[in-house]
């Protein structure tokens, strides 16, 4: 993991960070006494760039970071765009883009620092993810595709001390 971080802080991204689920993946596999990590679908990084809005960009950034570790899962968005995708106003921040996503543990990202300190954004703070619980977020509005997305990733199966709210 701190390899990845220190890869992701050599791009030097506005606002740079890992998010989702290798974050909260992470933390409910040690949260069930896991040895291994649970396969990835992805590896989220998001940053914050009104100024680039080129699609091309992230793929190239992708690229990147798909030769030097090796790993195809890399996909790179920059959240100053996103909002057109969503549906959503213009996102502010990084912080901002992340408090709509669909669950309050999956809006969590994690930066490694210039002196190699973790940095953290949490909109909706941390508490359910530590607590193993699914919950929608206040400020993602579409009930039934949540539903629907939770159900689908069969989060349940692979962690079963997970709270699953909303369903």
């Amino acid at each position: 993991m701190m390899n990845d971080l220190s890869i992701v802080r050599s791009l030097e991204l506005p606002h740079g960070h890992i998010a989702a689920g290798y974050v909260r993946n992470y933390i409910w596999d040690y949260l069930h006494g896991y040895s291994a990590r649970t396969p990835l679908n992805d590896i989220d990084v998001i940053y914050y760039n009104k100024d680039e809005l080129d699609e091309e960009i992230e793929k190239k950034l992708e690229q990147q970071l798909r030769q030097a570790t090796g790993n195809q899962l890399w996909s790179v968005k920059n959240q100053a765009r996103m909002h057109i995708q969503n549906g959503d106003k213009p996102y502010q921040s990084v912080e901002d883009a992340i408090s709509y996503w669909p669950e309050t543990a999956t809006a969590v990202a994690i930066s490694l620092a210039a002196d190699n300190c973790l940095t953290y954004v949490c909109p909706h703070g941390l508490d359910d993810m530590f607590e193993c619980r699914v919950r929608q977020s206040p400020l993602f509005k579409d009930e039934a595709y949540y539903q629907k997305r939770v159900r689908s990733k069969q989060w349940e199966d692979l962690w079963p001390k997970l709270t699953l709210i909303g369903l």
